[in-house]
């Protein structure tokens, strides 16, 4: 007698129990399986890295195009209530009086584009990665200095931002139209541009377009001019796609801050 389920008492055996197990014994053995070659191993090896370099590439790229975006809105967003905050507190709030309150490392204005979808752009110093991986737009202060509107002088107010990832504020620029308009808000001032030229493509290199008079755009005499930058084609930085507007007239911001008439 064997005890089938140990802990369970005996169970005794039986002819149909002889039988099966007879039988078992009597049934054929499964094939044995075949032991893979070196070369199927490697393939198979080599599949399964390409399997894990994709979903690793996806997870890059859901990070680069839409994660990055959402920590750049944040800190933008964070770091625009801070200028118009402080823009509240009254003239000279935090930065003193006068023109050189605009040049600050908080903020100097927001850029706004209708043809882009119109959102508050803010502005600060510098083009470097730090400054527009914060999802804003940066004044070039090198290779060529840009010439701030509110110093009130001739020049070119040469801005440049991301096309795509950390905010992506230039993704759109290629919906700008000549005559489109492109507006800087200050603190007291609205600035209207009029966009006049554009350049698709050009090298990376050429700083020429952010002279204080762009030749290139068509314009051979000093004025007050804008211009934007950004890497084309779309998620890459081979080359530069360039927007040149010029300064058509100022308006006074009121009490209600209400924008010009492109704005509405």
């Amino acid at each position: 007698m064997r005890s089938s389920v140990k802990g369970r008492g005996n169970v005794a055996a039986t002819a149909d129990d002889t039988e099966e197990h007879t039988a078992r014994s009597a049934s054929p053995s499964p094939p044995a399986r075949r032991r893979m070659g070196p070369g199927a191993m490697l393939v198979s090896a080599l599949g399964e890295l390409l399997i894990t370099a994709g979903l690793v590439l996806g997870l890059f790229v859901v990070y680069s195009l839409w994660w990055t975006n959402v920590l750049a809105d944040r800190a933008a967003d964070k770091q625009a209530d801070k200028v118009r905050d402080n823009w509240a507190q009254g003239p000279g709030a935090g930065t003193g009086d006068g023109p050189a309150s605009f040049d600050s490392k908080s903020g100097i204005g927001f850029l706004h584009v209708p043809a882009m979808g119109g959102d508050d752009i803010l502005i600060e110093k510098g083009t470097t990665m730090k400054v527009l991986n914060d999802g804003v737009a940066g004044y070039y202060t090198d290779p060529v200095k840009a010439t701030l509107p509110t110093s009130g002088k001739k020049g070119n107010f040469s801005l440049a931002a991301h096309r795509d990832g950390h905010g992506a504020k230039f993704h759109d620029i290629h919906k700008i139209k000549d005559g489109d308009p492109i507006v800087f808000e200050t603190k007291d001032t609205w600035y209207v541009y009029k966009t006049y030229a554009i350049l698709p493509e050009t090298s990376k290199y050429n700083v020429d377009v952010l002279a204080k008079v762009p030749e290139e755009s068509g314009r051979k005499k000093a004025g007050h001019y804008i211009t934007l930058t950004t890497c084309t084609p779309v998620y890459t930085s081979k080359y530069r796609y360039i927007v040149w507007g010029e300064l058509v007239r100022k308006e006074k911001v009121d009490e209600d801050r209400t924008p010009p008439k492109e704005l509405r």
